[in-house]
């Protein structure tokens, strides 16, 4: 492996099957990384020159390899000698699990392991360990998933590869009008009818939660401050809760009638607080528009 102590220019993600190769990719993915699943190993350093020639970032590139490949072990150690020959720093993980937790995955998910072939599921798993023994023996980190949730495992990754920008959950707030129905995506929603509708305010019926004027009269009404001080905190308590659980976005629905007024200025509001607190938010207006 490479002797470098800087952060690796490549990484190659493999192990055992169903030790959690896919879910070490998609935390990769969401801490920036760019990675190639299911690549042949004799294809590694042509990713990597094709990473280098369009000014992929050299820290950010990852593959996963599998033992899908018949002369996997020997492509495999070929390729590392070729990328460490040729100056690009390699870091090897392999993900491991016991042959119990892999039996019991692959019963849940009802699908036979790859090398069974007309055997049984534990011959398979017998063989893999077999043909990926070198490969374990020279990485550079093993993870042993046995135990591991798939939010675990994000973890762990996350711990490993995050340095000082590990990802924050992305929050999109989008206002909506009730009477044309929640938002399909909402993982959480709230309710602003306790507050008066500036609908009937004549003056202020043809404006939107956008105009000083009508998000001055809602800001301004009995609750409001108290409803955006609460569920600031509340979202707070939930947004940590979401990052510890692996989750990386969250759409929150602001709801009043239209989803002209009310819902409008309280979702401009509560993204400005949320930006306040070091979120990534993105805000929206879905029925801002509409009559």
């Amino acid at each position: 492996m490479s002797e470098s102590t800087g952060e690796p220019a490549f990484v190659l993600v493999t192990g055992m099957s169903g030790a959690g190769r896919s879910t070490a990719a998609k935390a990769l993915e969401d801490l920036g990384w760019f990675v190639i699943d299911n690549l042949p190993p004799g294809l590694l350093f042509s990713l990597a020159e094709e990473a280098g020639r369009v000014n992929l970032a050299a820290d950010k590139v990852a593959a996963v390899v599998d033992v899908r490949s018949l002369a996997f072990t020997t492509d495999l150690n070929a390729a590392i000698e070729e990328l460490d020959g040729r100056g690009v720093g390699v870091r090897v993980v392999f993900l491991e699990a016991s042959d119990d937790a892999l039996v019991r995955r692959f019963e849940n998910v009802r699908r036979p392991h790859p090398l069974q072939a007309d055997g049984r599921l534990v011959d398979g798993i017998d063989r893999e360990r077999g043909i990926l023994r070198e490969v374990r023996a020279n990485a550079d980190l093993v993870i042993d998933t046995s135990k591991l949730n798939v939010h675990e495992l994000r973890s762990k990754i996350v711990s490993f590869f995050g340095g000082e920008d590990r990802p924050g959950l992305k929050v999109n707030i989008v206002s909506f009008g009730y009477k044309y129905g929640l938002p399909v995506d909402a993982d959480l929603v709230v309710d602003c009818r306790f507050l008066p509708n500036p609908h009937w305010v004549p003056e202020l019926r043809p404006m939107s939660g956008l105009d000083a004027p009508v998000r001055e009269y809602v800001l301004g009404q009995p609750g409001a401050k108290e409803f955006l001080d609460g569920y600031e905190d509340l979202f707070g308590v939930i947004a940590a809760g979401y990052t510890r659980e692996g989750k990386s976005y969250a759409t929150l629905a602001v709801g009043c009638t239209g989803g002209r007024h009310r819902s409008v200025a309280m979702a401009e509001q509560l993204g400005g607080r949320l930006r306040e607190r070091g979120m990534e938010v993105q805000v929206s207006h879905r029925d801002v528009g509409r009559d």
